[in-house]
């Protein structure tokens, strides 16, 4: 939510749809997935790009949330959009480059939230200073530990004797 134009349930969308963002080599892979890398549509002279109408929908969504209301304020994504429309760039083009930038900046907030996770956690991502994972000594519950041996095929032998 540090970021201009995300919101509580912006912020819940992206962590619910994106989950793992390490799964996500880079930037380009990540914007290739959102719907938000441009794809060619160049006719002739004419060379554009457009708005992939694949990804997901929702996280696009989010991000075309965050685009207008950074149009609507003087922020650098307003600065942004104003020189794309300035080299000659449609109203069109230039929020669908401001689209691609904004999905770079989501990208690395979360890169960087998960940095920070791991590195202040006790090294594994997802655990609390009180994990015993992250102790020196981790307690294990009874069912959690291991069996002195494999239970064997052998049936035991009766109780009853014959004399």
């Amino acid at each position: 939510m540090d970021l201009h134009g995300i919101g509580p349930s912006g912020a819940a969308r992206l962590l619910v749809e994106v989950a793992d963002v390490t799964r996500f080599p880079d930037r380009s892979h990540f914007a290739s997935w959102n719907g938000t890398a441009p794809i060619d549509a160049s006719s002739g002279d004419q060379v554009r790009h457009r708005l992939s109408r694949a990804g997901n929908r929702q996280i696009n969504r989010v991000l075309h949330i965050m685009a207008t209301v950074q149009l609507r304020n003087p922020t650098e994504g307003r600065a942004y959009f104003d020189r794309k429309n300035a080299t000659g760039k449609t109203s069109m083009e230039a929020m669908r480059a401001l689209k691609r930038r904004l999905a770079d900046v989501v990208y690395r907030q979360m890169i960087s939230d998960v940095t920070a996770v791991v590195t202040g956690s006790g090294g594994h991502r997802g655990t609390s200073t009180n994990s015993s994972v992250a102790s020196s000594h981790p307690h294990a519950s009874s069912s959690e530990k291991s069996l002195p041996e494999p239970a064997g095929s052998k049936p035991k032998a009766s109780a009853r004797t014959t004399s």
